[in-house]
């Protein structure tokens, strides 16, 4: 009763907006949410309720990006999607009664890796207007190590078990799954990428109080076929943390969500660290008894 809720297309690609019903003095704040589920699962309905809150709760007029699922529409069309949902809707905010200066995206887990490089991709455009801000619920943000301190005391957790997000990767991109434990062990890394990617994706980096009973795996042996078979994994739109400084450096105000008992909690982590490094704002929220 207080939302007028369409469903529409942006662009081509399905969207649902939420607009709060009563009248406002001023624009509105606008949040585009891109929602979560491996790139295979979820849609606009699954999160009716979360859109509806957040339309409620904050005054706001929310659109729900409902990207084709992979592994019919393959990777990266979820990306792409998602990019041309936000641009339009920059584009058009003050038709739907928004501001366009304050704009938020918003995604949880997959749906966080779809910000993220939304914004990346977004932070120097000029023609557009700037993203006022994200926000990464529990983000999925790199493919290269599998062995942090959180996949390792996560490992056997809940809905995303740290063989699960492997097995969820590989129906995303279409792979077989026979790579799954060769790339759980490492084996799809080379040592020059490796070496390259240490500075940011490296368990030094997380603060020693997530690092509790933490024991560094020994080192895997290379696959060549492995690597070659997965090439995606290394692309920063599949894992933002791999992006250059100069893409992260343009990124907006941030705010980053970790849940203690979640295979992901330190690719957050090491996210928020990098953003810190190039003096990103990040508000940062760890919810101690959260699961992903």
């Amino acid at each position: 009763s207080q939302l007028f809720i369409k469903d529409l297309h942006f662009d081509g690609v399905p969207i649902r907006i939420y607009l709060p019903r009563k009248a406002s003095a001023s624009k509105r704040r606008g949040v585009i949410f891109i929602h979560g589920g491996c790139g295979i699962f979820g849609s606009i309905r699954s999160y009716e309720r979360i859109c509806r809150y957040i339309a409620r709760k904050s005054d706001s007029v929310v659109v729900s990006v409902g990207y084709h699922l992979a592994p019919e529409h393959k990777y990266p069309a979820q990306t792409l999607e998602c990019l041309t949902a936000t641009v339009h809707f920059l584009k058009t905010a003050e038709t739907y009664g928004v501001d366009p200066a304050r704009i938020i995206v918003c995604g949880d887990s997959v749906g966080g890796t779809f910000t993220t490089s939304v914004c990346q991709i977004l932070g120097h455009r000029t023609d557009i207007p700037k993203i006022r801000a994200q926000v990464l619920i529990y983000p999925f943000l790199q493919a290269l190590n599998f062995n942090l301190p959180s996949h390792q005391k996560n490992a056997a957790v809940g809905f995303l078990s740290r063989e699960r997000t492997v097995h969820f990767i590989l129906k995303y991109l279409n792979k077989d799954c026979s790579l799954k434990e060769p790339i759980l062990a490492g084996s799809h890394v080379p040592e020059n990428i490796n070496l390259k990617y240490r500075k940011w994706i490296n368990p030094d980096l997380i603060p020693d109080v997530f690092k509790l009973g933490y024991k560094p795996p020994l080192p895997a042996l290379f696959s060549p076929q492995v690597h070659e078979e997965v090439q995606e994994l290394f692309e920063p739109w599949f894992s933002p943390l791999l992006a250059e400084d100069a893409d992260i450096c343009g990124l907006p105000d941030t705010c980053i969500v970790t849940c203690e008992h979640d295979v992901l909690r330190d690719d957050g982590l090491l996210y928020k660290k990098r953003l810190e490094d190039n003096n990103i704002r990040v508000t940062w929220h760890h919810v101690e008894k959260g699961f992903h």
